[in-house]
């Protein structure tokens, strides 16, 4: 059917699953602003509750923004609220209900809905705002209901994420032959498709997917359908749908590239790589460096690693010029493994990916505690090692993965700037130096909101890093530790005076490698 009348199936008041990531990686786009259209020409549907594992949007009228209207949504449960400014105002401005669900918990509740169980039992998100005597999950006045209860089982808590049914689903896809299977070959990722589309099946509900193409039957291989047509109830094709917003289709995105070909692309992105290194040296380059010598030092030799948005990025542009990619397993939450890494608006896009599972199984996987080292931003940090990423300056901004990714990986390390807003700093020749302190503190006495829990973490036996350009920090049974400073920092001026609790000094405090600080290494 058209996108138009797949917009039709939607009722006042129903539960709406929508997938994608930003970019418009996985988004159903078409039928997003064919729903919008309906709403803006008719004022429905109206007061819909709707879910989302990541962030879907580009910030202005993509995505998210579709359904930013006022009157259109009544509750949105979102992994992450950043690219859709509108839906953050009607957040604060009190016009819908709030709330935030971890990304992995999110997909992996869908699954869950759909086999008919009792909502998901697990460990994530105990410590955080999403554990119900911390929050629940709720990010305005608007928001009443704890989304999780807390449970015991053997003696230990765990949190039940509660099911409700979801009457739409809308999912995007490659190709659909005449029956109605599905396939995603020509996809970056595969996300929560699989597990929102049994969710609305098994909830009675509906399932639309919007696909690229229609095929004759017998054109899709048994092993390339992920959604069989017994699922599906509505098709929307798209003929202009594309890998992103801006890519129209790339191969080496969908990983459909093999041997001289693949070679080929990978040598572009490793020379990209090596130029993206050589841009402007800054702070973000030198806390990129010492975060790097944290890589290799576990008991790994391969380590498995994840790396989220911000510095991390730095981290992994740094890896990968010095090609040493070969020396890590890297995956990302969309449900890749391998490949060059995008950044920006192009976050959770890889580039000749070596796997793509379903993010349930990869948050699975990191639930399990498969990963070995995660670099992680923040926000903010405090004394007890809490750190808060889903909540900065009163608006909703998510968690996406990172609580998944951070509550269970051996290693934690956190990398960020030590403050914000009007800071100016002065790198190179081997030192940091801080003409301006910056008007935002982000080490703090109690963040606003804590999305990563440092008791938690200790209970887990979790080694914690803090790294920033002038000091580095460590989580221990007493609390936050100094143990390394940045040359050309004053201790007291640069970092004491400008933190909002009092740390411990280590006694062998170190100073940093002033090779860091050079504007090559």
């Amino acid at each position: 059917m058209t996108a138009v009348q797949a917009a039709e199936l939607i009722r006042d008041g129903d539960t709406v699953g929508l997938m994608g990531g930003g970019g418009g990686l996985m988004e159903a786009t078409h039928t997003f602003e064919a729903i919008q259209a309906r709403f803006l020409a008719t004022q429905h549907p109206r007061n819909l509750t709707v879910m989302h594992a990541l962030g879907i949007g580009d910030k202005k009228t993509k995505g998210m923004n579709c359904f930013a209207h006022d009157g259109m949504v009544k509750r949105v449960m979102g992994g992450h609220w950043v690219w859709s400014p509108a839906m953050q105002q009607l957040a604060l401005n009190e016009k819908i209900e709030a709330y935030i669900l971890p990304g992995g918990v999110s997909s992996q509740l869908m699954r869950e809905i759909g086999a008919g169980r009792p909502g998901l039992f697990t460990h994530v998100g105990l410590g955080t705002v999403c554990d119900p005597r911390l929050g629940g999950g709720k990010m305005n006045a608007s928001a009443k209901e704890d989304l999780a209860e807390v449970v015991q089982m053997d003696g230990r808590e765990y949190l039940r994420y509660k099911p409700f049914p979801i009457h739409v689903a809308i999912v995007r896809a490659s190709a659909a032959d005449e029956d109605g299977n599905i396939s995603f070959e020509h996809e970056a990722a595969n996300l929560d498709a699989q597990s929102l589309a049994l969710a609305a099946r098994n909830s009675e509900g509906k399932v639309i997917v919007q696909v690229k193409e229609r095929v004759p039957n017998g054109t899709l291989k048994a092993r390339e359908v992920r959604i069989p047509a017994a699922w599906v109830d509505a098709i929307v094709v798209d003929p202009q749908q594309q890998t992103s917003y801006d890519i129209a289709f790339d191969p080496a995105f969908s990983g459909e590239l093999t041997g001289e070909a693949r070679a080929q692309s990978q040598a572009i992105d490793h020379a990209n790589e090596v130029n993206a290194s050589k841009e402007e040296f800054s702070e973000r380059q030198a806390i990129a460096r010492r975060a790097y010598e944290e890589l290799f030092n576990t008991p790994k030799t391969r380590p498995v690693i994840n790396y989220g948005v911000g510095v991390p990025d730095a981290v992994a542009k740094l890896i990968a010029a010095r090609n040493e990619q070969h020396r890590i397993y890297q995956p990302i939450e969309p449900g890749t493994y391998g490949g060059t890494l995008m950044d920006g608006v192009l976050f959770g896009y890889p580039r000749n990916a070596t796997a793509m599972l379903d993010a349930a199984t990869q948050f699975d996987f990191y639930a399990g505690g498969g990963l070995d080292i995660a670099f992680l931003g923040f926000g903010e940090f405090d004394a007890q090692g809490n750190v808060n990423v889903s909540k900065l300056g009163g608006l909703t901004v998510g968690p996406g993965g990172f609580i998944d990714i951070a509550q269970n990986a051996r290693k934690v390390v956190f990398c960020g700037t030590f403050a914000a807003k009007g800071v100016k700093l002065v790198t190179g020749k081997g030192q940091m130096q801080v003409l301006q302190q910056g008007d935002v503190q982000k080490l703090v006495k109690q963040v606003d909101q804590i999305t990563f829990s440092g008791p938690q973490a200790l209970v887990r036996k979790q080694e914690v890093l803090y790294l920033t350009e002038r000091a580095s920090f460590r989580l221990t049974p007493e609390g936050i530790e100094l143990f390394e400073i940045s040359p050309g920092i004053d201790m007291q001026r640069d970092v004491l005076d400008q933190m909002g609790f009092r740390p411990m000094v280590s006694k062998d405090l170190k100073l940093m490698n002033s090779e860091y600080f050079n504007q090559r290494q």
